[in-house]
């Protein structure tokens, strides 16, 4: 039996992480069956992060790896009609996805202006979760965000750098309900994880007030949405 093992949920979504609503949304569109663990406990994960999967006594860690894997293992075809061009954008795409991670996460742990605001969201929906590990968490993710480089940027830098990245999907996107035609793939999985989780939001950061300004982005989030069900 597939489980996912991912962070806790946030504002109404399965996974206030967007790399675990990626693979959630996958295995939903995909319609393939599976349990849903939520935790913060990283210990016994590969590559020590969320998301990871178990199925049939193996672990696998990485959202584009447990796609992979997904894919080859249970012969699902919904990539199968990518021209060799789409499979180069789709990675494309992920690569800029990578890069709006860290505005996204840089929103909600670093910026003192919206980090009181998501505090209490996580606490208030996770009674489970203790003040101090939050506290313990946002110290490392500093760490990570001096390391990575996001850290030594000013705030308005920073925003910069996400909002290019939701004007670029957007763009590529246009006027499609999905990024290769009328029906979702892995891509709009990933995209999805990322923009339900700014979308759903309920913190007015600069990232969703462009993502509010870009219909489409919208339009995407919701109609993915609404094919998982």
């Amino acid at each position: 039996m597939i489980t996912l093992h991912s962070y806790p949920g946030l504002y109404g979504l399965e996974d206030n992480n967007p790399y675990g609503l990626k693979v959630y949304a996958f295995l939903k569109l995909c319609r393939l069956p599976f349990d849903h663990e939520h935790g913060i406990d990283v210990s016994t994960a590969p590559r020590g992060q969320l998301p990871y999967l178990t199925d049939n006594g193996l672990s696998i860690g990485d959202s584009d790896t447990i796609i992979a894997y997904l894919k080859r293992q249970y012969e699902l075809t919904i990539d199968a009609s990518l021209s060799q061009a789409q499979q180069d954008q789709d990675l494309m795409i992920r690569r800029t996805l990578d890069d709006l991670y860290w505005v996204m996460s840089y929103s909600r742990w670093r910026d003192d202006r919206y980090w009181p605001a998501f505090r209490k969201a996580l606490l208030d929906t996770h009674p489970e979760v203790s003040p101090q590990q939050l506290e313990a968490a946002r110290q490392y993710n500093f760490q990570r965000y001096h390391y990575q480089g996001i850290g030594r940027y000013a705030p308005e830098e920073a925003y910069a750098r996400g909002i290019a990245d939701l004007d670029v999907i957007a763009d590529l996107l246009g006027d499609n309900p999905f990024m290769f035609g009328p029906n979702p793939g892995s891509v709009d999985a990933g995209i999805y994880g990322f923009l339900a989780n700014i979308y759903h939001y309920a913190i007015d950061t600069p990232l969703k007030q462009r993502l509010l300004s870009r219909p489409n982005l919208v339009s995407h989030c919701l109609a993915l949405r609404a094919e998982l069900d």
